[in-house]
């Protein structure tokens, strides 16, 4: 009898949900970052280790679990992440589906997942039916460790895995948590990415916009993290929390909020892999690249010495964005700089961003990236806990006056795993009752209400707000003056695809 395979790696495809018909030619399909450096860990420790991307091979739920099953894995691992830090828990409608179905398919299948959404949500992700295990964070060594485990039905066995949480006879059970790869360790415990493990590079593509200054030319496309997590503690955002190293219902991503980055000398030999695989489009995942400049610095003066011809796309606090560091991004290949700017409010922008908040000219940080050749993806929330209809217009109008070259709006959502999703629970506001209602793009997106606008109303607006933006005369001359006409014409096609929704009355 053939030898099962130790662990699969399972990339669940819920676009459909998520996405609606933006999903068929406009949004990304990326890298599983985590599936493939969790792949690679369990590798390189002699583990029989596959990974099948159902997003990138266009597997419905059923043609997934069928390959799941002839797989024939004694762990399936379903890594719940996505395309921006904050989409575990919209993917987590297609991981779950998926292992409903494989379920059906295979009883005695053993599913263990992984992800944020579980990490803030232990007990509820291990109430689906489906799910026999989770990591309750990054699961580095909980897997390792797990893969050791000689029978996977044995609670004394399960009990002694650190940061496993796993059901035997309907009680749940959440052993220690286990730490995290420490800084030091990243190199051996997280030894890059396994991209042999990957459907073909040419099956992913990143989103227009970036495409934009690489001919309008999508695929292929890589993802890479060069550092992991975010020293700061921003309400809205639940990044940090894969990092949690404590249990408890009041956890969040403001108790765990861990930098740690691999050695510039380390990632540039991922920088040299991906650029041997032919890609150009490059997304650096970090939460924050711009950040440690002994760091980022660095890498940028590798990938000047190389010359690749890279098309990077990475994130920057408008705060942490110096004008002395632009040059060099510039020359590294940052073609596009992904600022978080919210909201132009000074008294908003410093709710939300508690004590990481410090009051900078936004106008002046755009215009010297931009004059340094590098282009902005501006990303606004409309909804925060101070909006009004008029704040909300505020910000429309400060995007529209002063366009970057990518806007994009959001509409302020309670993730899990961030301080605003335990505020939400504690004052009953009303939270997605499915895992689609987390998406920004879903027909079930529910996103908050506060205390002068219902959800409905922030939405309609984000919606409007974006058609308003997106058909501008004034953004779309930009566009074609900048990126030549193709880069118009994607804009105008996304314009053309109404997405529905349920609170809406769609």
């Amino acid at each position: 009898m053939q030898k099962k395979l130790d662990i699969l790696f399972v990339q669940p495809n819920g676009a459909k949900k998520i996405y609606q018909s933006l999903s068929a030619d406009h949004s990304a399909i990326e890298p599983p970052i985590w599936a493939a450096m969790l792949a690679n860990r369990c590798r390189s420790l002699g583990f029989g280790t596959a990974i099948l991307d159902c997003e990138a091979e266009r597997l419905d739920t059923d043609e997934s679990a069928k390959q799941i099953k002839e797989a024939n894995a004694r762990i399936v691992c379903i890594v719940v992440y996505g395309q921006q830090p904050s989409s575990s828990s919209q993917n987590m409608s297609g991981a779950v589906e998926t292992a409903d179905k494989l379920k059906e398919l295979a009883p005695d299948s053993k599913i263990l997942f992984v992800g944020p959404h579980a990490s803030a949500l232990p007990y509820e992700t291990l109430a689906e039916p489906s799910v026999d295990m989770i990591c309750q964070n990054e699961g580095v060594y909980t897997i390792s460790d797990l893969l050791k485990v000689t029978d996977l039905e044995d609670e004394t066995q399960l009990k002694k895995v650190g940061g496993l949480g796993f059901k035997i006879n309907g009680n749940v059970i959440l052993n220690k948590i286990s730490p995290i790869v420490a800084r030091e360790n990243l190199e051996t415990d997280l030894p890059g990415m396994a991209w042999d493990l990957l459907p073909n590079i040419n099956k992913y593509r990143t989103s227009g916009w970036h495409s934009w200054s690489n001919n309008s030319d999508k695929a292929p496309f890589a993802s890479i993290y060069t550092s992991l997590g975010c020293p700061n503690k921003c309400s809205f955002c639940m990044i940090n929390i894969i990092s949690r190293t404590e249990q408890g219902a009041d956890i969040s991503s403001a108790d765990s909020n861990k930098f740690r980055w691999w050695n510039p000398e380390f990632i540039i030999k991922q920088f040299d892999q991906i650029a041997a695989m032919g890609v150009k489009n490059i997304k650096i995942a970090d939460e924050l690249f711009v950040l440690s400049p002994q760091h980022f610095m660095r890498i940028c003066e590798m990938l000047i010495e190389r010359n690749y011809g890279f098309n990077i796309w990475a994130y920057s606090r408008i705060d942490t964005c110096k004008p002395k560091y632009l040059e060099t991004l510039k020359k590294a290949g940052v073609n596009w700089l992904a600022l978080g700017i919210e909201n132009p409010n000074t008294k908003l922008r410093g709710e939300v961003h508690k004590d990481g908040f410090q009051e900078v000219k936004i106008l002046d940080v755009i215009r010297d990236i931009q004059n340094a050749g590098i282009n902005v993806a501006g990303n606004y929330i409309f909804g925060l806990p101070m909006d009004t209809m008029e704040s909300m217009q505020d910000t429309l109008d400060f995007a529209l006056e002063n366009p970057t070259e990518m806007i994009n709006f959001y509409s302020a959502m309670a993730y899990p795993g961030s301080p605003l999703h335990l505020t939400a629970k504690k004052k009953g506001w009303e939270l997605p009752k499915k895992y689609e209602g987390y998406s920004q793009h879903s027909y079930e997106t529910l996103n908050l209400s506060n205390d002068h606008l219902t959800n409905a109303q922030i939405l309609g607006f984000r919606d409007k707000a974006w058609m308003d933006v997106h058909t501008s005369p004034k953004y779309l001359s930009m566009l074609e003056s900048k990126f030549g006409p193709r880069a118009r014409e994607n804009v105008a096609s996304t314009t053309q695809i109404k997405v529905k929704r349920r609170i809406l009355g769609d």
